[in-house]
């Protein structure tokens, strides 16, 4: 990898692959300047992208068992007047459809797909493949990323790939007119480069970025403003981590910097009713996020709920729907 780790480097400075210190933790003592020249050779300016196109008011997570065609449809369909898009991971404990499939099948059920598409277990020549896929359909905007490595008891005998980065991916892509959307972590070690990284995700073709939950307010704060004086000018989404119950607040545990305020995990998993305050705190988090300079739309992130597929949907959707009354939005 060219452009650092992914989801960042664990808080003792350890890599998220092996038991070693990363070698990207030193960038952040890197004499200025150098950051933002970090891996631009290879890199080309893509062309003007084509066709409209928009960021997302609310960007909704879809989870559903892999390939399992029928209820990602119907999960699809729950969300789809809820929100703006909806966005599928690539899961690095599971084998799914590809994300051209995904695409097809997400718009089969009247939502508009987003699908991420990770360059942990595809090589250069199977990213390709997808993306021509994915420009052949113009279905989906896709969502650039290094992907997590996977865990050392998920198929320990299959190798991991990693020939691109999520910024190198992101440039191909782009190079094929699709529209990208990138991820960056603010409060993920190496957190001084991480601005400077997002602008040049923006300069080799990316639209859009998703920007990981963080557990204050204050901080993606001076990450905007860091990364604006740095040259960023594309829309941001902010994530709201989306919980009601003890599994669904941990499902991101052990993920390099991200957290969920204490006070905010207090206050809803001892409420009388988790499921009404997550759902509220969820919404007035939203509301707060999208008053902010820059801030485009949010992501309603995470598991939402432990009880299953359609109570977590559920659950999305009337988050979804308190936003758009909130902000006098109709569909």
């Amino acid at each position: 990898m060219v452009y650092g780790p992914c989801g960042g480097v664990r808080l003792d400075g350890e890599c998220e692959m092996i038991a070693a210190p990363c070698v990207f933790d030193g960038l952040a003592d890197l004499p200025e300047g150098s950051a933002s020249d970090w891996g631009a050779s290879g890199v080309d300016r893509p062309p003007e992208p084509s066709g409209p196109w928009q960021a997302p008011l609310i960007l909704t997570d879809l989870s559903a068992p892999p390939a399992d065609a029928q209820t990602l449809r119907s999960t699809a369909r729950l969300l789809a007047p809820s929100c703006d898009a909806v966005l599928v991971g690539d899961h690095q404990d599971r084998a799914d459809f590809p994300p051209s499939t995904l695409a097809r099948l997400i718009d089969d059920a009247d939502a508009v797909p987003w699908v991420t598409l990770a360059c942990r277990d595809r090589n250069r020549i199977s990213l390709e493949q997808e993306l021509h896929a994915l420009a052949l359909d113009g279905l989906a905007t896709v969502l650039c990323v290094t992907g997590d490595g996977r865990a050392y008891d998920v198929h320990p005998e299959v190798t991991q790939a990693f020939d691109l980065d999520g910024t190198r991916l992101a440039a191909l892509a782009a190079s094929l007119g699709l529209p990208v959307a990138v991820v960056e972590t603010p409060t993920a070690r190496p957190v001084a480069v991480r601005p400077k990284r997002l602008v040049r995700k923006q300069e080799v073709g990316a639209r859009v970025a998703v920007l990981n939950h963080v557990p204050r307010r204050a901080q993606l704060v001076e990450f905007l403003e860091t990364a604006r004086v740095a040259g960023l000018e594309m829309p941001v989404i902010a994530s709201v981590v989306v919980f009601t119950d003890e599994v669904s607040a941990a499902a991101l545990a052990g993920l390099p910097g991200l957290e969920i305020a204490p006070e905010r995990l207090e206050a809803v998993l001892t409420a009388d009713d988790p499921v009404a305050a997550g759902i509220a705190t969820a919404v007035n988090e939203a509301v707060e996020l999208l008053e902010l300079s820059g801030v485009a739309g949010v992501n309603l992130s995470g598991l939402a709920s432990a009880r299953g597929v359609q109570d977590a949907a559920e659950i999305q959707a009337e988050i979804g729907h308190r936003i758009r009354t909130t902000r006098g939005v109709r569909r």
